[in-house]
């Protein structure tokens, strides 16, 4: 780093410095800056990843590590986040009085309530009317609120199941957008008035006002009575036996309430995990689908004798679920399985209902199977870019999902992924497969049987530079691969420009001679680079076998690439 570039990192540093009104972030950033002005070549280092660039404001909102610095989460940019989505929603107005309402959520994680209750004073500073909510809830509760309120937007203050030393910013609007997360072009119109924001000068400036609102418990109430009506429990299975965890998250006080108006059985918790612990002590990443998150379920669920695990995520909006796998020990079903599953059920009951315009929905990285599903019992079927912002504007949709542990069961009431609801209708499902004298594995067979055999895989190539994932992603659109081991490649597509009804998205798509697909795209909230496979057989293991022999090809192939 050249002198000028030096002095260029020290004088923003300063200046961010002067209007940090939170102690524990000076205190850093006060350090960093004396060692590099001393000459510390890391400190000088270190300055520059925390000043280079601002975290970006985009679909997800924002997310990144906590700390001092443009280039993480902190009271400094969540104030001019807030003050910048404040502006826009003053620029669009209100369906209702002219005045916006937005709601703010928070879950477990550091620094989250400072977040949230900054966001609702600077709200309330602006002249909207902002709504708190009462304690730290999951995000299903959040994004239920926004509807139920009538709001104009919301906001969760959570990083889901990034790693513990991450937060992050999560919009939704309402009105016509009904309570979706945010999409393109309204990410770059709020990131615009953010960056108005932060070029103005000091956040200290900025009005703030304590006479925002903290929502009663009767929205959480009414949360959980939408949520126990999703699948009420049959008559006799008081003696199922099922184990759950929280994962050091929020979802266990709200979860469950809505079992006790449901009429479930109680679980066996994972103790160890089953409060909100913003340090996830128990797991290296506190998210269910990592190796080893679920150990210590699968050991509570062998001394309880269980006959499933339902395991949420930190904020409750991820599901997953594992069950014997018939050799002394357990497996998580995958995303996709669960998906299917919870899709058959939704299906049957559109079928039912004569609902007219029904419709499934999943990511284009999802499973196949549940277009087949919906080709069954005659409802139609929308393929969306990854992503419950997309997902949930599906026209008519009853039910969508997406193979990361994502579910939309109940979309008259949340229109987001709920965990939570999942969990009641996963229950729903399995009381009643109990009830018939089978299991969830029994359930998965007769799908199979029903409709064939899907299997998924996925290869995930976490990087430390993230220019290594569009440098792989150029190789590949360059050259594309014209077999995956024995399988020739039938059909490319670039979806950068997007067709067939799917928006414009950085992600290719192979379709294979013997019906196979693969799926290339980088993550969207992680340095990784994402594979997905799919396969359909006329058994079990011969959608497995061909998953892995595909998945074998992928790795060799982006070792060649890379």
């Amino acid at each position: 780093m050249n002198d000028t570039h030096a002095a260029e990192r020290l004088a923003q540093a300063r200046a961010w410095l002067r209007q940090d009104p939170d102690p524990e972030t000076r205190d850093e950033l006060a350090g960093v800056i004396t060692r590099a002005a001393g000459g510390d070549a890391a400190a000088a280092a270190d300055l520059d990843d925390r000043f280079r660039t601002r975290l970006a404001f985009g679909t997800a909102g924002l997310r990144g590590a906590l700390g001092a610095g443009s280039n993480r989460m902190n009271r400094v940019l969540v104030a001019q986040a807030a003050a910048g989505f404040a502006d826009f929603l003053r620029s669009r107005g209100s369906a209702t009085d002219g005045r916006p309402t937005v709601v703010v959520g928070y879950d477990g994680r550091r620094n989250s309530r400072r977040f949230a209750q900054d966001s609702a004073e600077l709200f309330a500073g602006a002249g909207l009317r902002a709504i708190l909510l009462p304690r730290l809830l999951p995000t299903p509760v959040l994004a239920f609120a926004v509807r139920h309120f009538g709001a104009d937007a919301g906001v969760m203050v959570t990083a889901s199941h990034n790693p513990p030393d991450d937060n992050g910013y999560k919009v939704y609007l309402g009105g016509a957008d009904g309570g979706s997360q945010i999409v393109a072009p309204v990410d770059a119109e709020i990131a615009d008035c953010i960056q108005r924001v932060a070029d103005a000068g000091d956040v200290g400036s900025l009005p703030r006002s304590t006479a925002y609102e903290t929502a009663g418990e009767e929205v959480v109430d009414a949360y959980i009575a939408a949520t126990a009506a999703l699948a009420p429990a049959p008559f006799g299975v008081q003696e199922m036996r099922w184990v759950y965890t929280a994962m050091h998250g929020v979802g266990w006080e709200t979860f469950s309430r809505v079992l006790k108006a449901a009429g479930y059985p109680a679980p066996r918790v994972v103790d160890e995990q089953r409060d909100p612990d913003a340090g996830f002590p128990t797991v290296a990443f506190p998210n269910p689908e990592e190796p080893g998150a679920l150990d210590l379920s699968f050991a509570r669920a062998r001394t309880a004798d269980a006959e499933f695990i339902l395991a949420n995520d930190p904020d409750a909006d991820r599901l997953a679920v594992a069950i014997p796998d018939g050799d002394g020990g357990w497996r998580r079903l995958t995303g996709n399985e669960v998906g299917l599953l919870l899709g058959w059920r939704a299906a049957k009951a559109a079928q039912e209902a004569g609902t007219a315009g029904a419709s499934l929905a999943c990511s284009l990285v999802s499973s196949p199977g549940l277009g087949v599903i919906a080709e069954r019992y005659g409802l139609d079927f929308h393929e969306t870019l990854t992503g419950f912002k997309w997902i949930s504007r599906a026209p008519g949709m009853v039910f969508g999902f997406e193979e990361a542990l994502g579910y939309l069961v109940n979309p008259e009431t949340v229109r987001d992924k709920d965990g939570i609801s999942a969990a009641v209708a996963m229950l729903g499902m399995a009381a009643d497969a109990r009830v018939r004298g089978t299991t969830i594995a029994g359930l998965l067979d007769e799908l199979g049987a029903e409709v064939g055999h899907f299997a998924s895989g996925q290869v995930s190539i976490r990087v430390d530079d993230v220019a290594v994932i569009p440098a792989l992603m150029a190789s590949l659109r360059g050259q594309h691969p014209t077999a995956f081991g024995a399988r020739s490649v039938a059909g490319a597509e670039d979806l950068a420009e997007g067709g067939d009804g799917v928006p414009a998205g950085d992600v290719l798509r192979y379709r294979l001679d013997d019906g196979s697909r693969v799926i290339v795209r980088p993550s969207g909230t992680e340095p990784k680079l994402k594979v997905y496979v799919d396969a359909r057989g006329a058994t079990p293991d011969e959608a497995t076998t061909a998953v892995s022999e595909i998945e074998s090809a992928v790795r060799e192939l982006l070792a060649e690439r890379g």
